[in-house]
């Protein structure tokens, strides 16, 4: 039966081949939606693709390329660089996945007395990791969660009103998934922004409405929320009859490594509440804080703070932070002033899943809930803590050095996150070489790094960025030397790169 489906290679050439099974297939790219097409995600675009090959070219004898190995500084993913989990955490997991170990005389010596009491309370919660949990994730856990959210913001906290999802990604979906009803429907969404909101926008069939972040490199206020373009962006879209339904703030931010202050948080629950928008708080890098004199203040205590009844959806992950487990995958979604009777629709969306997975909830209640001072692991866990956020902090400050270092290019100060968004400048001719071959200037830009050094960036035009400006996202996660070494090779390729494309005349602005 097969054989007949698959055209014979010797009666059809290979573009004859591949044409008939379009004809006869039922997916193909003419039948996909065009939603799924035109969603784009540069976090693992055409970069990452060939970073693939090159890892595959590298196991070879002879592999001919520049470099030994490839560094991948395009997503926020500690561990795939060379972080290591915390052991509290590690260790609280390994029991739960294995509860014989936990009444076993053989393991009691092996486990800290409050690791062992944790695992223990954690499963009288009805916390067995191998069954499907209650949707909204196990209560015991968002009662933990719900701890946490009270102690960081000062105002009660509704379990029910937390969801424990498959990190904050699956939260963000979700909430974007309640407000898109029509395909005018806007969300607004800050350029530069983290793709998934476009590319789930986009998926949806909603409206993604960009408000263009400041880049100030005069005043000292680095990146910056600029309420009145947000304004503006509201009217105009409203202008056409359409409505704005709910803006996304991402703070610390991703791409561009800010931390709002206390004054530009409240602007944006005030404009919440004129224009009426649900309030989406991308805050999943809570704890990423390096700059002096920066604080995180989530926009629940805002809200509370301003008597704001705006409507709120709040984001946190285990991913971030200084745990940095991204593939456990947990999170959470928050919820204050949201209609009961959508609540009951968000439940229903969960329940479709059943449940996010078992391991991750754990991870998130044990992320919100570290050891106290006076128990056993607190001193150990202090210590890991505070070793990996000093080097966070020390790299964050030398990679924005070693950025402005380069001729060619400039970067704010990373205030928190984990990321760098230097702004390049590129020759015209480089420019107009890219454009003509139908790619972005900055897209072949970071393709010719990784070619040359290995080096895994994504291009600033997939997460937006101001017109005739060209920028690359950067995480600051590699191990210190390897940083170095990084910059190094960076420094040493861009500028080669000025040397080549650079007119008789042309200048270099920075």
């Amino acid at each position: 039966m097969l054989s007949r489906l698959i055209p014979q290679r010797t009666a059809l050439s290979a573009r004859a081949c591949g044409l008939q099974w379009r004809q006869m297939a039922v997916l193909s790219m003419d039948s996909l939606p065009k939603t799924v097409v035109d969603a784009e995600y540069a976090v693992r675009g055409a970069i990452v693709t060939k970073s693939m090959e090159f890892e595959e070219q590298l196991k070879k004898p002879g592999h001919g390329l520049p470099f030994k190995e490839l560094v991948p500084c395009n997503i926020g993913n500690p561990q795939a660089v060379g972080d290591t989990p915390l052991t509290f955490h590690r260790q609280l997991i390994s029991l739960l996945s294995d509860p014989e170990l936990v009444n076993s005389p053989k393991t009691a010596d092996l486990y800290p007395k409050d690791v062992m009491e944790r695992a223990k309370t954690f499963l009288k919660m009805n916390a067995k990791m191998g069954a499907y949990s209650h949707s909204k994730g196990v209560r015991g856990f968002r009662d933990v969660i719900s701890e946490f959210i009270e102690k960081r913001d000062g105002q009660k906290c509704d379990p029910e009103s937390i969801f424990i999802t498959n990190g904050a990604s699956d939260g963000v979906k979700t909430a974007l998934e309640l407000c898109v009803a029509d395909p005018t429907d806007g969300i607004l969404i800050p350029t530069p922004q983290y793709p998934l909101y476009s590319a789930s926008c986009t998926r949806l069939g909603g409206t993604a409405l960009g408000y263009e972040m400041v880049e100030d490199y005069s005043s000292g206020e680095g990146w910056t929320i600029d309420t009145a373009v947000i304004q503006s962006q509201i009217d105009k879209h409203k202008a056409t009859g359409a409505k704005v339904k709910a803006i996304a703030v991402i703070n610390p931010g991703n791409p561009v490594g800010n931390v709002m202050s206390r004054k530009q948080l409240e602007e944006v629950v005030k404009l919440c509440e004129k224009n009426g928008l649900v309030l989406m708080a991308d805050e999943v890098y809570q704890d990423n804080i390096y700059a002096a004199g920066k604080e995180f203040i989530s926009f629940r205590k805002i809200a509370y703070d301003l008597g704001a009844k705006i409507e709120l959806m709040s984001f946190h992950s285990i991913s971030k932070g200084y745990y940095g487990e991204c593939g456990i995958r947990g999170g959470y979604m928050q919820l204050e002033n949201i209609d009961p009777a959508v609540t009951d629709e968000i439940y229903k969306l969960f329940s479709m899943c059943l449940c996010s997975n078992t391991l991750g909830q754990a991870m998130m209640a044990s992320v919100v809930s570290p050891p106290v001072k006076g128990e056993e692991s607190y001193e150990l866990f202090e210590k890991e803590k505070n070793v990996k956020l000093d080097a966070l902090k020390r790299k964050a400050d030398f990679l924005a050095g070693a950025l402005n270092d380069i001729k060619g290019v400039r970067c704010l100060p990373i205030e928190g996150s984990m990321y760098a968004f230097p702004e390049i400048f590129l020759p015209k001719r480089f420019c107009e070489e890219a454009v003509a071959a139908g790619s972005s200037p900055d897209g072949v830009y970071c393709m010719k790094m990784l070619e040359a050094t290995g080096v895994v960036t994504v291009p600033g035009s997939g997460f937006g960025q101001k017109a005739g400006t060209w920028h690359y996202r950067i995480t600051i996660l590699p191990k210190e030397d390897m940083l170095k070494s990084v910059m190094g090779n960076i420094k040493s390729w861009h500028e080669g790169l000025m040397n080549e494309y650079l007119s008789p005349g042309e200048t270099i602005p920075f």
